[in-house]
């Protein structure tokens, strides 16, 4: 096995040239794209509806193109999943990753093509072990299996005719690897692909103790509650008493800051990596390239063209957008995409920040419909992270799941924020949290600091600890567990905190 684990690090560290190259040239890398893609594209319905075969540079084709959010597209992706082809994009799409709308109830299909899977995510994936055996060139990581936690995928009931699929976007990934793959990951693809979630943590629980797991990638969430079961039945203190060789933790989808606390406890005192990555249903979008850094490096090579809204023009009906050349360091904007499977200037619904630009270094802030502003304070998802992390580590806390949104002003009331948190570890003064809390999104948000000034508009939050377990009912009660199900950290309605706390008044009944 040391001479396979050899052979496959050298294989991964020679894709660091690529990722280099396009570090180096980014906007000729992005140029280039972009023309391959209106080219490849400009027989299609959509292509020819909006001029693709005029199109000579990226500003005309923001002249003809407007900005797609999902409801704009959602007319050609339901043709497409009836079996209709060559609509957005020219190669046939069989594939489609649900996404998990936590901003609208409603589910979103995105089109998977064959190029996006293997240009795209299953590129992604190998950059990501590239990344990994650069940083640290005396891995034994291929030694073990992988343990990947993954959705569930089904037959796409809209389309009859032909055998076409939908599920989350890590199912349609694992649903295609090569079929050499499965005997590096674990657990098998009819545990891994389970829809019913909690008979899955069962199973992969029960099924991956006696492997020999050298990583693992998923959502932090979810991972949580595998190795916490997984403890339960061994009995073990912490998870590298079950798999002594872990050296590794790929995760995205939600800030690892709130998270690393219980990481730490749960694999023990020698501790993993931590790689972070920025995949989501519409796209591998960046990965965590340097050790001690949680930027991630923004990917252009992946068949994806990348545009940009500025913050301050993301809810304007007619906003400002600009190129990757125009972005300034520490700068927040919207998403914008047009990608190898048919998505064009489509609003992918996150915000990110430029943390560097030679080369282009992300983090991701937010959602564009994940904010707090009810009072114009303009509180984002990564301000709320940063302060619950800071606020954690102050008071000795530790926390696993949050959310928050306004208090409206009352009779004699003043605004606030309301919060509920959930604690692993809980603090010996929730008072006190909360102040640190407070201070913490004073010193991070200005404009948040100035509403609380001599509170004149805004009071002390309101902080409601939820008992163990509150966020996994709450999230099982809407129908949104496991996969790429995300607790939505913020909202500028009462829409959720209403929700849980009537959960929680009923508990305390």
């Amino acid at each position: 096995m040391a001479i396979i684990n050899s052979i496959i690090t050298w294989v991964m560290k020679k894709r660091m040239h690529d990722i280099e190259l396009f570090m180096k040239y980014p906007l000729e890398v992005q140029d280039e794209l972009f023309t391959k893609l209106i080219s490849e594209a400009k027989n299609t319905e959509f292509g020819k509806t909006h001029g693709f075969a005029e199109v000579s540079n990226q500003e005309q084709f923001r002249k003809q193109v407007p900005v797609f959010a999902y409801e704009d597209i959602h007319p050609y992706i339901e043709r497409n999943m009836k079996g209709e082809q060559n609509l957005l994009w020219p190669s046939d799409i069989k594939w489609f990753a649900k996404s998990s709308g936590t901003t609208n109830a409603r589910s979103k299909f995105i089109p998977v093509s064959y190029e996006a899977l293997e240009d795209c995510h299953f590129k992604g994936g190998k950059d990501m072990l590239s990344i990994y055996c650069n940083n640290f060139p005396e891995t034994e990581m291929f030694d073990g299996k992988g343990l990947t936690i993954g959705g569930s995928q089904q037959v796409n009931q809209f389309d009859s005719e032909s055998e076409s699929f939908y599920g989350d976007v890590s199912a349609v990934i694992m649903s295609n690897l090569p079929y050499w793959t499965r005997f590096v990951r674990t657990p098998s693809l009819d545990i891994a692909l389970m829809d019913e979630w909690e008979e899955k943590i069962e199973k992969m629980a029960n099924h991956t103790i006696e492997e020999n797991v050298t990583s693992i990638s998923g959502v932090p969430t979810w991972t949580i509650v595998l190795l916490q079961r997984i403890l339960e039945i061994t009995g073990a203190k912490h998870i590298k008493e079950v798999w002594p060789n872990l050296e590794v933790f790929f995760h995205g989808a939600v800030a690892f800051g709130p998270y690393k606390g219980i990481f730490k406890k749960l694999t023990g005192p020698e501790g993993i990596s931590y790689l972070e990555t920025y995949n989501a249903s519409e796209g591998f979008f960046g990965i965590q390239d340097q050790k001690n850094s949680d930027e991630m490096l923004l990917m252009l090579d992946y068949g994806v063209y990348y545009e940009f809204i500025p913050y301050e023009e993301i809810h304007k009906d007619d906003p400002k957008v600009i190129g990757l050349g125009d972005v300034k360091v520490g700068g927040q904007y919207a998403i914008l995409i047009s990608t190898n499977a048919g998505l064009w200037r489509y609003k992918i619904g996150d915000t990110v920040q430029f943390t560097s630009v030679s080369p282009y270094r992300i983090k991701i802030s937010g959602r564009t419909k994940h904010f707090i502003n009810a009072f114009g304070e303009e509180v984002v998802v990564e301000n709320a992270e940063r302060a619950v992390s800071i606020a954690a580590e102050q008071t000795g806390a530790e926390v696993i799941n949050f959310t928050a949104a306004p208090k409206y002003f009352g009779e004699n009331e003043k605004g606030a924020h309301e919060w509920v948190i959930e604690f692993t570890d809980e603090p010996n003064d929730l008072e006190e949290f909360t102040k640190a809390l407070d201070a913490s999104l004073r010193k991070i948000n200005s404009d948040y600091d100035a509403k609380r000034h001599k509170g004149l508009a805004l009071s002390l939050p309101i902080v409601h600890k939820a008992e163990p377990g509150c966020f996994y009912r709450w999230m099982k009660k809407r129908g949104k567990l496991g996969g790429q199900n995300k607790v939505p950290r913020l909202s500028n309605t009462r829409e959720y905190l209403d929700d849980l706390l009537e959960m929680l008044q009923g508990a305390e009944a």
